[in-house]
Order: structure tokens, then C-alpha cells, then sequence
């Protein structure tokens, strides 16, 4: 009430300060309309101040957006540029091992130092590779069951009603082109 005594005094006009403040506005003018005592016409003014106001605010928010999601798609480029960086690294890396491994093996020196390093061949740790060469036993088997989600979903999309599911709601999002 505060919100629309303050309007009617500014003559119907609203001073915009954020969208905050411009939210605010739009819930006085919905307070004018319930309000008898309020002329039409201060309405339509103030509804009018306000539509102006809020294109110019969401013209200055999708200047900033557009200049953010081009600062985020330039480092999201800039990142990819040196991940690929970083694989030639590693494939150098992985190709130099792999080159000093064969030749160990090849000479069987597999385990010798150097005034800087020192080089041995050890087994790998962890659980040892399993390979499978035919059918197996079902007593070596598990079933996973799994939901059918696109059955599912295709009975409650043709309006059926399922006691274990439901869909939710859509969501919405600010689209600026």
C-alpha cells in the first residue's frame, strides 16, 4: 500500500532503479487494478513508463549476456586449444617410454641407474587382465534389469496414468537472439 500511495504521489510515474524495483512496480500497478479509487488512465501511464523501462534494463542485460557467452565461448576455445596441446605432449611422452621400455627389454637390461635417474621394468600392479575366449556358465552370470524409461515415458505422454511414474513439469528459460 506504501508502494501505491508513493506512485500516486509521483503523479503515476515510476522511477526505475533495477529489475528488482521494476518487479516491485509491476505488483503496484496489479495492486491499481484492484483499486477503484485509481484512474485508468494513471495506468495505462504507468504501465506504459514501465514497458519502456524494462526493454531498455533488458537491452543492457543481453548487451552484458552476449558479452559474457563471447568471453566463455573464446576461453572455452583457448581451453580446448591447449588440451590438444597437452595430448601431443602426452603422446610424445607415451612414445618416448614406450621406445626406452622395448629397448630395455630387447638388450635385457631391465633395471640399471644413472648419475641422475634410475630405470627398472616392475609387473603392474592391480587386478590382473581377464579375458573371455567362449560362452560362460550361467552360474558366472548376473541379469541387470533395467527400467524402460521410453515405455515409460511413451504410456504417460498418451495421457495414461501409471502409479510408480509421472512426468514432470517443463521447465522454462530466457531465450535473447
Amino acid at each position: 500500500m506504501k508502494a501505491l500511495k508513493k506512485l500516486m504521489k509521483n503523479g503515476g510515474k515510476i522511477k526505475m532503479s533495477n529489475l528488482y524495483q521494476l518487479t516491485n512496480n509491476y505488483e503496484t500497478v496489479l495492486n491499481m487494478l484492484y483499486d477503484e479509487e485509481v484512474d485508468e488512465q494513471m495506468i495505462l501511464d504507468t504501465l506504459e513508463g514501465i514497458e519502456g523501462e524494462i526493454e531498455d534494463k533488458a537491452d543492457g542485460y543481453a548487451k552484458i549476456i552476449k558479452e559474457l557467452e563471447a568471453k566463455k565461448n573464446a576461453r572455452k576455445e583457448e581451453a580446448k586449444r591447449l588440451t590438444e596441446s597437452a595430448k601431443v605432449f602426452e603422446n610424445r611422452v607415451n612414445t618416448l617410454k614406450q621406445n626406452l621400455f622395448n629397448t630395455m627389454k630387447s638388450t635385457g637390461k631391465t633395471k640399471f641407474a644413472t648419475d641422475l635417474f634410475t630405470f627398472n621394468i616392475a609387473k603392474n600392479g592391480g587386478k590382473q587382465a581377464l579375458t573371455i575366449d567362449g560362452d560362460v556358465p550361467e552360474e558366472y552370470t548376473r541379469t541387470i534389469i533395467e527400467n524402460d524409461t521410453e515405455k515409460i515415458r511413451a504410456v504417460l505422454e498418451a495421457g495414461k496414468e501409471l502409479p510408480f511414474a509421472h512426468l514432470e513439469p517443463r521447465g522454462e528459460s530466457l531465450r535473447i537472439k
